[in-house]
C-alpha cells in the first residue's frame, strides 16, 4: 500500500523508509527434532519477533536481522522443516504504526524488569558496605551480578528497534550500577591494604613461637 508520506522528499521520508521495510517469516519445523523447535523459537524471541498467527512473523528488515533469518532458515530446512522469508514494504501510516507500537512495548516490558531488579544491586552493595563487608569475594559477586545485568541489557537494545523511550533510563540506571560497583571496589581495596596496627582484633599478632621466643 502507498501513502501520502511517500511523497515527503529528505531525511524525513529516509527515516519513515527505514520504518517501511519488514521481513515476513514463515517457519515450520513439523518432522524436525524437538531441538530444533526450541532453536528457532529462542532465535526469533531473541530477535523480538511479533507473531502475526502460529508460525507467522514478522521482524525489521534491517541487514543483521536478515542475514540471522536467512541462516535461521537454512537450518530449518536441513533439519527436516520448512522456512520462508519475504520481503514486505509496509508504507499504510496506521499499520506500521501499529506494529511499531507492539515491538515497543514489548521491549518496554523487559526494561521495566531491569529498572525493577536493579535496585536490589544497590541494596546489596549498600548493606554490604554499611556491614564492613567490603572484601574481595564480595566484590567478585557484585561484579558477576552486575555483568548479567549488562548482558542482559545488550540482548534488549538488540531488539530495540524503535527505541524505546525508558531504554534512555534503564542506561543511566546500569551508568550509575557501574560507578558504585567501583567505588565499592575502591572500598574493598582500601579495606585490604591498610596497615594494621594496635591491640584490636584486626590488629597484627605474633605467632606462638615468638611469642614463646620473647617470654621473660
Amino acid at each position: 500500500m502507498t501513502g501520502d508520506e511517500d511523497n515527503r522528499p529528505g531525511p524525513q521520508r529516509k527515516e519513515t523508509a527505514a520504518e517501511d521495510a519488514w521481513l515476513l517469516v514463515a517457519v515450520s519445523t513439523a518432522g524436525g527434532a524437538d531441538s530444533l523447535r526450541v532453536h528457532v523459537w529462542r532465535k526469533l524471541r531473541g530477535l523480538g519477533a511479533v507473531y502475526v498467527q502460529q508460525s507467522v512473523c514478522l521482524l525489521p528488515d534491517r541487514p543483521p536481522v536478515a542475514a540471522t533469518v536467512r541462516k535461521l532458515a537454512d537450518k530449518v530446512r536441513a533439519g527436516g522443516g520448512t522456512a520462508r522469508c519475504l520481503h514486505l514494504t509496509l508504507t499504510d501510516p496506521v499499520e506500521r504504526g501499529e506494529l511499531i507500537g507492539e515491538f515497543r512495548a514489548s521491549v518496554t516490558a523487559e526494561y521495566s524488569e531491569v529498572l525493577q531488579r536493579l535496585p536490589a544491586f544497590f541494596t546489596e552493595i549498600e548493606t554490604e558496605t554499611a556491614k564492613g563487608h567490603t572484601t574481595f569475594a564480595e566484590v567478585e559477586e557484585s561484579e558477576a551480578d552486575l555483568a548479567r545485568f549488562e548482558a542482559w541489557v545488550a540482548k534488549i537494545e538488540a531488539r530495540d528497534y524503535f527505541a524505546a523511550p525508558i531504554g534512555a533510563e534503564v542506561r543511566a540506571e546500569l551508568d550509575r550500577a557501574r560507578k558504585a560497583m567501583k567505588a565499592f571496589e575502591a572500598a574493598a581495596l582500601a579495606a585490604e591494604t591498610a596497615p594494621h596496627t594496635g591491640t584490636g582484633h584486626g590488629a597484627l599478632q605474633p605467632d606462638a613461637a615468638e611469642r614463646q621466643g620473647h617470654r621473660p
